[in-house]
């Protein structure tokens, strides 16, 4: 039972230690100096302590007014209140939006930035001749989608205009779009977990910076959201900070989580955890991993181990290496994709934080030159906003009107 003292309940219980002390003296016959206190009864000061005592100390019929209507309850919910930060958000939120409307607020500064960029040519003049040609092969090879998908898409335009099938600037756009899109279709592929894959082993790689580990976060609350029990390793053993902020998501998402001592082994963690899922029968396994070292071969060898050990532990594992990726870097992304490649055979992209760069035009530059599937994009920072890519819904939210 809880209950909030005023200060005349102090005053009170003061006045009734007096009258107990009152009572004390006088059974122990100690005269105070005072006549009229001698002559009182000694048991009146003890049923006037007792009854003001009893008046004070909140109990239920001998004192209504000790239990304010539901004030103590409130007290006592509070610190039991276990709904993460997450779902008290929710409460306030407005009404959710369709996956369309989100990227097309996501992709708002790269539309500006990159089809936004394009369109300015033909807004220029209604005859295509060479300086508008030049102008836009300029506009292209200045976006971030990279010197050789630049060429492809102007080399693409160029000839449709050359051989007389587009003479109005105003339908170069559409040929545009429909190349991207065709580029973009082909590297549509979501992530599947099969039935007979378990744990299935995600090893998550990317540059400290980009995202990793509310990527990872994200990835756990849609997997448990369709049913699977899902752990958490933190392999980035070089940063505390990094285990800190994995362990909290862990948490809040309602994932297994393994870490170890800072500056442990990353290899000997990963291999820890994946013991782990598989004893504990877990359906998906995610594991973090260090995004700098002292230098880029460190790092690449580092991650090649670990990569190594899963292998020997379980054939076939990890059976995905999912590559985050930074959208706000632009063509720096690319270079990115390429060593990550190149060293770990990447099996996977995630490209982060659309809805705050206007280089997101860069995922056009990484599909036309790598074979590597595109999982998911980012557009928020809700749990929610992690979206499995669609190549017509990302290019229809792109090329929009705005």
């Amino acid at each position: 039972m809880s209950y909030k003292f005023s200060i005349h309940d102090y005053i009170l219980f003061l006045i009734s230690y007096v009258f107990f002390f009152l009572f004390i003296t006088q059974i122990q016959g100690i005269s105070l100096g005072v006549a009229i206190l001698s002559e009182i009864p000694s048991w009146i000061y003890l049923i006037t302590a007792i009854f003001l005592n009893v008046w004070v100390i909140p109990i239920p019929v001998i004192h209504p007014k000790s239990l304010p209507p539901h004030k103590g309850l409130e007290a006592e919910q509070i610190p039991t209140i276990t709904s993460p930060p997450m779902a008290e958000k929710k409460k306030g939120k407005k009404p959710s939006v369709s996956l369309t409307a989100k990227l097309q607020q996501g992709l708002a500064k790269t539309h500006k930035g990159f089809i936004g960029r394009i369109s300015a040519v033909f807004a220029r003049g209604s005859v295509i001749d060479e300086k508008m040609l030049s102008e836009l092969e300029e506009t292209l090879l200045g976006t971030d989608i990279g010197v050789k998908t630049a060429y492809m898409l102007f080399e693409r335009v160029e000839e449709r205009i050359k051989s007389g099938s587009v003479d109005d600037p105003s339908a170069v756009m559409d040929i545009i779009k429909a190349e991207v899109l065709d580029i973009l279709k082909k590297k549509e592929s979501p992530l599947i977990i099969p039935d007979d894959s378990r744990p299935f082993v995600i090893m998550v790689t990317g540059v400290n910076g980009s995202g990793k580990t509310t990527t990872i976060a994200k990835l756990a609350r849609r997997f448990i959201n369709n049913g699977m029990s899902v752990m958490l390793v933190a392999g980035d053993t070089f940063r505390a900070a990094a285990v800190e902020q994995l362990e909290h998501w862990a948490s809040r998402v309602g994932a297994d989580f393994l870490k170890a001592h800072t500056g442990a082994d990353p290899s000997s963690v990963a291999f820890d955890g994946l013991n782990a899922a598989i004893s504990r029968k877990r359906d998906v396994l995610i594991i973090d991993t260090a995004g700098r070292l002292h230098t880029k071969v460190d790092l690449m060898e580092e991650l090649k181990k670990t990569k190594r050990v899963l292998g020997k532990r379980l054939t076939g594992v990890p059976h995905e290496i999912l590559l985050i990726l930074d959208a706000t870097i632009g063509q720096n992304a690319i270079e990115q994709t390429r060593q990550f490649d190149k060293d770990l055979g990447v099996t996977g992209i995630v490209l982060t934080k659309l809805d705050g760069s206007s280089k997101g035009g860069v995922i056009v530059g990484i599909a036309n030159e790598f074979d590597i599937p595109i999982r998911f994009v980012g557009i928020g920072e809700d749990m929610d906003d992690l979206q499995p890519f669609s190549a017509q819904v990302f290019v229809d939210a792109l090329f929009l009107d705005k």
